[in-house]
């Protein structure tokens, strides 16, 4: 079992510095070679004879003239501009697969921050790691699995740099769920789910709460002057608070999907079609708000940990239009999204 472990890490200014350094030279080797990429593509199309660019040739022409071109690249250590190449391999497979759309250049400032070391390159000893031309950087925590270590992506999100340590382990660290019986869980907007037990999970709809914030800091940003001081602190204080909606989304949602799997042994859910219902102007901020992809990927990797099932129904099963009462079954024709309540009609059972 492949798993990740997400790390705070703990650096001084010093290292701090050599991280968005390190994750700058990645974010330029990315683009570099997306460009190197679309222009001897273009040339391959002119002339069937030029050969095809991939990863491998893009790598080994950057270490051909970096030392000249790019002797920065140097400061920081190896695997940061060959792993973007790597991951730009990646994307396009990815695209060619029909996975993803076409990759795109990475903009400062509006991308995450990143870059990534093979095994080879960094080592944990107990709370820190040990990153190339570096030393020692403090974690908050040790790391939780064992195994063989893979791979460390360092990212920055706000003002916080993270380890996100990747490991191969067959240690099962979840016990199996409490019992073998069944729930369905309906994910909706007033509540976040509900479940075929009766019970309600609300949701903690961090950006609805923290909207008015939102909005006091985003004008005080928009009137600072471009490049000044200022406007670089308002602009750390803004992500800040992104940060902190994203946390409290994503705390609610892993105290929810913890609860699920660790009570119940089979687990059904919709098939949503997230893309197009925030398409919806008038439901698409409470839609993303609630974080429903999020909720079915933790869902799903959280049974797989406890052997449990997550049976996913079909999106356009009348899921809601159906009777659930025992031996009934009927079939409402219409059920408009205004009405919240209906009665069976052959039964006279209740549903939400």
């Amino acid at each position: 079992m492949i798993i990740s472990h997400k790390i705070r890490l703990d650096p001084s200014n010093k290292q701090a510095t050599y991280l968005a350094k390190a994750a700058g030279t990645a974010r330029f080797a990315y683009n570099w070679a997306l460009a190197e990429w679309q222009t001897q593509y273009a040339a391959r199309k002119d002339d069937n004879t030029q050969p095809k660019p991939n990863q491998m040739s893009l790598r080994r022409q950057l270490n051909a003239i970096k030392r000249e071109q790019f002797p920065w690249m140097l400061e920081v250590t190896k695997n940061a501009p060959q792993m973007a190449i790597i991951q730009l391999g990646q994307a396009f497979n990815n695209f060619f697969a029909g996975r993803a759309q076409y990759p795109q250049f990475k903009k400062k400032g509006k991308s995450r921050d990143s870059f990534t070391l093979t095994n080879d390159q960094f080592s944990l000893d107990a709370s820190r790691i040990r990153i190339p031309n570096l030393g020692l950087v403090r974690m908050r925590e040790t790391l939780r699995f064992f195994g063989k270590i893979l791979s460390a992506t360092i990212s920055r999100t706000a003002d916080q740099w993270f380890a996100s340590i990747t490991v191969d382990t067959d240690q099962n660290h979840l016990p199996p769920a409490e019992n073998q019986s069944t729930v369905g869980v309906d994910l909706g907007v007033s509540a976040l789910a509900t479940l075929s037990t009766g019970e309600k999970v609300t949701g903690a709809k961090p950006h609805k709460a923290l909207l008015s914030r939102l909005k006091r800091l985003s004008r005080s940003l928009s009137r600072k002057v471009k490049g000044s001081a200022n406007r670089h602190k308002a602009k750390a204080k803004l992500a800040r608070l992104h940060a902190k909606i994203a946390n409290i989304r994503q705390d609610s949602l892993h105290q929810l999907t913890t609860d699920l799997t660790r009570r119940f042994h089979t687990i059904g859910i919709e098939d949503l079609n997230v893309s197009g219902m925030v398409k919806n102007r008038h439901l698409s901020r409470a839609i993303s708000d609630m974080g429903f992809f999020e909720f079915r990927r933790q869902l799903e990797y959280k049974a797989g940990m406890r052997g449990s099932v997550v049976v996913i129904a079909d999106r356009f099963f009348a899921s809601s239009k159906t009777c659930s009462a025992p031996d009934c079954g009927h079939k409402v024709d219409k059920l408009p999204l205004s009405v919240r309540e209906w009665t069976c009609p052959v039964c006279g059972a209740v549903h939400d």
